[in-house]
């Protein structure tokens, strides 16, 4: 599992990115988006370092 990396493709637009083995992009979240569904529900169990989209931050 790869962790996801911080990109910004055009100004203002920042995206939670993860790569494959080969450098290719797999998945793809904004991070408005992101952020904004962590803060509407309680965590049930932390997630990894770099991994809070596969899981529950605490807050």
């Amino acid at each position: 599992m790869s962790k996801r990396e911080l990109i910004e493709p055009n100004p203002g637009d920042k995206r939670y990115a993860r790569r494959d083995a080969e450098g290719r992009f797999t998945e793809m979240d904004d991070v408005g988006r992101s952020s904004a569904q962590d803060q509407k529900r309680q965590a049930k169990s932390d997630a990894g370092k770099g991994q809070g989209d596969r899981g529950d931050r605490r807050h």
